[in-house]
């Protein structure tokens, strides 16, 4: 029995929604490594943050949202502090220890850990198709970033802040998920990006003064990263992750690698090799298998009882 069309098409825009994400999270790599030779880590993260926060502002004015109900401040400071905050700064700092292949690589851990908090804080469960399509995905990750790393060229202390990075992205996530059952995605967004960036304040002095020092590319690189992998990238994430589960999202980030690669390949003018393509490709086919659902759950039998769906958010919520 086919699921009804206001599922399909439910599902076809959360889809839609993560492909977005992905895409736009996959260039944030090549900006971060572009803009990060002009900025600190921490200035980075808050110039990044102020120019999404603003956007995200002023499309709220524009829609006539108000402030997120109180149920929904919890999940959004926490994500706020986390991710939005936490996340971003470590990631810079841990982008300027090792290339972009190691970093892709470690900070993939977060969807496991996703997973794992998922199944169990949100009672979730821990489906044996998402399971098996993250240990996919992991392999085409790590055969991707072993690939891309040059000898010598990853520091301990790199590994290590893209770990911190990929827990934080973790927690963040998984907080963020119970907000939207309050907030709307764009109230849940934008309240967590402010935070973000007002606990990014303490590095405002340094974004002043490496700012008249930059040259343009690297602070139109800065404004990029604010608008479209923030600003619109976090919110067609939390469009989508308000429709699904946070495990079947966290793995669908495993193809971020693949295409790092790629967009690596076309703006810096870096070949791939054989083994980085076929692990992008295990990256790929990681993500196909954690989105797909059982045959079981697509042909019921006759009087069966079908299987619940993820509590999604009405289609109006972004």
């Amino acid at each position: 029995m086919k699921p009804p069309l206001s599922a399909r098409r439910t599902d076809l825009l959360a889809a839609g929604a993560a492909a977005v994400t992905v895409v736009l999270w996959a260039s944030a790599f090549v900006s971060i490594r572009s803009a990060g030779a002009a900025y600190s880590p921490g200035a980075l993260a808050l110039g990044r943050l102020v120019a999404g926060a603003l956007v995200l502002g002023v499309i709220c004015l524009v829609r006539g949202e108000g402030l997120p109900p109180r149920a929904a401040w919890p999940g959004i400071v926490v994500s706020g502090l986390l991710w939005f905050g936490l996340y971003m700064v470590v990631l810079n700092w841990g982008e300027q220890k090792v290339d972009a292949g190691t970093a892709a690589l470690v900070v993939n851990v977060g969807p496991l850990v996703m997973a794992l908090l998922a199944g169990w804080l949100l009672k979730e469960g821990l489906p044996p198709r998402l399971l098996a399509g993250m240990a996919v995905s992991f392999a085409g990750a790590a055969v991707v970033g072993l690939s891309m790393s040059g000898e010598g060229s990853a520091s301990v202390l790199g590994v290590l802040l893209c770990l911190l990075a990929a827990v934080a992205y973790a927690g963040g996530v998984v907080a963020q998920k119970p907000a939207l059952r309050h907030g709307s995605v764009l109230q849940v967004t934008t309240y967590g990006c402010v935070i973000g960036a007002v606990a990014c304040l303490p590095f405002a002095g340094q974004l002043v003064s490496e700012a008249g020092d930059a040259p343009l590319s690297a602070t139109l690189n800065m404004l990029y990263l604010g608008v479209f992998p923030t600003a619109l990238a976090f919110t067609t994430w939390a469009f989508a992750l308000a429709r699904t589960t946070a495990g079947r999202m966290g793995a669908t980030t495993y193809a971020v690698p693949a295409l790092v690669v790629l967009m690596s390949w076309l703006a810096l003018d870096e070949v791939p090799g054989w083994i980085t393509l076929v692990g992008g490709l295990v990256c790929l086919a990681g993500v196909a298998v954690s989105r797909s659902r059982p045959r079981a759950a697509r042909v019921a039998a006759p009087g069966a009882v079908p299987e619940p769906r993820p509590e999604r958010a009405p289609d109006s919520a972004l």
